[in-house]
């Protein structure tokens, strides 16, 4: 067995834009465009996300929602700054830290630093030492794998933290509701429900068979979460190869002016997610998936790099514009940048998989 944390910030972006601007507490806010540039929403503070306002969401619609939102420009470097300080006290008890974003990491913690016993004792450490040193609040998960750690720190946010012993896995992942399961998104959920998976144990009913044949590879990760399995090690120093984003849509489009909309908007969040990592890409690929689920690329290449949204959007759109559409519709767009400027030889950590039986969280 092996204990896992995943440490999840609270509302990271608006949270900062709060504590450094206290006219701004208490506030409906979001961190991304405006909306007279067609912006899109970056992070959203608890306040608005009462209003049902997510990130990814255009920033129109977020206005229309919420009239009094606030909208603040990212402010990356700080976020950097920020991040910077709450990874070093990660590596105040494992050096076995993988980052997934600014604001998120998984910690192996089966053997550490401060050879602490409990994994839920080093979780509420962190925890207060993030408060402390950055006035800001985080959301932990303990458990005994990537899936469930990451599970765990969704259930009590903002500022909780949540453990998953081994013996409730199976119990845990059979009464969750299928849209909760981390890896389903809004579109996939809705396809479950569609073929009567409404929950965890729905989900374990169904053969592997039957998942590849509607889900493609993805229906191998559902089999195994399904389960509670998830052999994913914690890779330490990892380096990004590409960055992307992508939007299955609940409506299959055909409109190509629609579409275009869309691709600007996928665009948007890849260009903050670049500026987030400070990196920029020499090769763009295009991702269009149809109807009926038969997905293409096209990629191009270039000799400079690039990281500005206008940019992205017109090589991602004459891309688009060369497909034959034949008078299909589309249910997903994304765009992705590889080739990156920092890209390094991606180092994977296989860490061992002890069975100590009387493993203690």
């Amino acid at each position: 067995m092996r204990k896992i944390v995943h440490v999840d910030m609270d509302a990271f972006y608006a949270s900062v834009e709060q504590r450094d601007n206290p006219s701004y507490r208490g506030k409906p806010l979001v961190v991304g465009g405006s909306p007279n540039q067609r912006g899109v929403v970056a992070a959203a503070s608890y306040e608005a996300r009462k209003f049902g306002i997510h990130s990814a969401m255009p920033s129109i619609t977020a206005i229309a929602k919420c009239p009094g939102l606030i909208f603040v420009r990212p402010g990356f470097d700080v976020y950097r700054e920020i991040s910077a300080a709450i990874h070093a006290i990660f590596k105040r008890y494992s050096d076995l830290v993988e980052g997934v974003a600014l604001d998120e990491a998984y910690l192996y913690v089966t053997e550490n630093k401060q050879n602490i016993t409990y994994a839920s004792t080093i979780a509420r450490h962190i925890k207060t030492a993030i408060f402390q040193e950055t006035q800001l609040t985080a959301t932990a998960g303990v458990s005994i794998n990537k899936f469930l750690a990451k599970m765990a720190s969704g259930q009590n946010k903002p500022n909780g933290l949540t453990v998953i012993l081994p013996e409730d896995a199976i119990a845990f992942v059979e009464q969750l509701p299928i849209e909760k399961f981390h890896g389903i998104g809004e579109v996939t959920g809705a396809k479950m429900h569609s073929l009567g998976i409404d929950t965890g144990a729905d989900l374990k009913q169904r053969s592997l068979i039957e998942l590849t044949h509607h889900f493609g590879k993805a229906g191998h990760y559902y089999y195994k979460i399904a389960r509670a399995e998830d052999d994913r090690p914690v890779e330490a120093n990892r380096v990004r190869k590409s960055i992307g984003a992508e939007n299955s849509f609940a409506q299959d489009l055909s409109d190509v002016g629609q579409i275009l909309q869309e691709l600007e908007q996928i665009a948007q969040i890849v260009e903050q997610r670049l500026e987030q990592h400070e990196t920029r890409g020499r090769t763009l690929t295009l991702k269009v998936k149809f109807s009926d689920y038969q997905q293409l690329t096209r990629s191009k290449t270039i000799l400079a790099p690039i990281s500005e949204l206008d940019t992205i959007f017109e090589i991602a759109k004459t891309l688009f514009l060369s497909i034959d559409l034949q008078n299909r519709s589309i249910r997903l767009l994304g765009i992705s940048l590889s080739n990156l400027d920092n890209a390094k030889q991606t180092q994977v950590i296989q860490l061992p998989l002890f069975q100590n039986a009387g493993i203690i969280f």
